[in-house]
């Protein structure tokens, strides 16, 4: 990796770092989830970085991937379990990171800690040519020894620029099939779920988020409005996740547009996982980068 990629990294690394710190401070009881999403939001372009997801506010039995639409009414409320999930990009090259937070109550702070444990055990062991499923039975152990399961199947990721998911997965179980081995410079985020449910998550109702895919289905389509919608979209997102309230800004009616342009192929809408068995899920989640003497947290 040369120096000037490895800054940006690093610049990316600190503006998701502090986006999820200010982040966590405004989710209160009562406040709206989608002021605070946009806020966070606004934090990563005015310090100079790109979104590289739309922020993740997943509550409770809710492990992942929901954030609000446009006109979203939904509040925080006494005792939530809520995860913050934050990627920042600066010219491609992504920063993830995510936390646990438990508004007015400590009913579950042992699970915050216990999935803390779990990420700090596993960022303590990850170095190059090491086995993914080593790492995935590090948290594992960690998990059951404090009471908990890992979430079987949600993974931490190799990151690239433009790309969130690159190719190798980082398990939260022993994986035997797993035969990833990250190398030196090699980007990777490192995210345990813990739970007091079945561990494992299954697909809900949508969750806001929105992904376009290959262009091949774009030559077939021969709705001009969809296609130069389906451009402006590209442009815009690059190969990265984006909202419906991002889209929301570039069409009007966005809901309907979304709907046709995910039946005609044109994008992936990601459905919110949610606990097996509606259990309680905490998250925690750096990204560091392979070095040789084991990995650098840029977050």
């Amino acid at each position: 990796m040369n120096e000037e990629i490895y800054d940006r990294y690093r610049q990316a690394g600190e503006i998701a770092k502090k986006a999820r710190t200010q982040g966590l401070s405004l989710i209160k009881e009562k406040t709206l989830l989608l002021s605070v999403v946009t806020e966070i939001e606004d934090m990563i372009l005015t310090a100079g970085a790109g979104i590289a997801f739309p922020v993740n506010i997943s509550i409770n039995h809710v492990a992942a991937h929901y954030s609000p639409h446009h006109a979203d009414t939904t509040m925080f409320k006494k005792g939530d379990v809520v995860k913050l999930d934050v990627g920042a990009h600066v010219d491609g090259y992504i920063a993830d990171t995510a936390e646990t937070i438990e508004i007015g109550t400590t009913h579950y702070t042992p699970m915050i800690t216990a999935v803390n444990k779990a990420l700090d055990n596993a960022i303590t062991e990850m170095r190059a040519d090491i086995s993914l499923t080593t790492i995935g039975k590090t948290v594992e152990t960690t998990l059951n020894n404090l009471g908990y399961k890992p979430i079987e199947n949600l993974t931490g990721h190799s990151l690239q620029k433009y790309e969130l998911h690159a190719g190798l997965s980082v398990p939260n179980v022993a994986d035997r099939f797993n035969r990833g081995k990250p190398q030196i410079d090699d980007v990777i985020a490192i995210e345990p779920f813990a739970t007091n449910g079945a561990g494992r998550v299954i697909s809900s109702e949508g969750s806001n988020i929105y992904l376009c895919t290959s262009s091949l289905s774009q030559k077939l389509v021969r709705d001009t409005h969809i296609r130069t919608i389906y451009q402006r979209f590209k442009k815009e997102f690059h190969s990265l996740p984006f909202a419906q309230r991002w889209a929301e800004k570039i069409t009007s009616n966005s809901a309907f547009t979304l709907r046709k342009m995910t039946f005609l192929g044109l994008l992936k809408h990601y459905p919110q996982l949610i606990e097996a068995n509606k259990g309680i899920v905490t998250q925690k989640e750096h990204t560091v980068i392979i070095t040789e003497q084991g990995c650098e947290v840029i977050t």
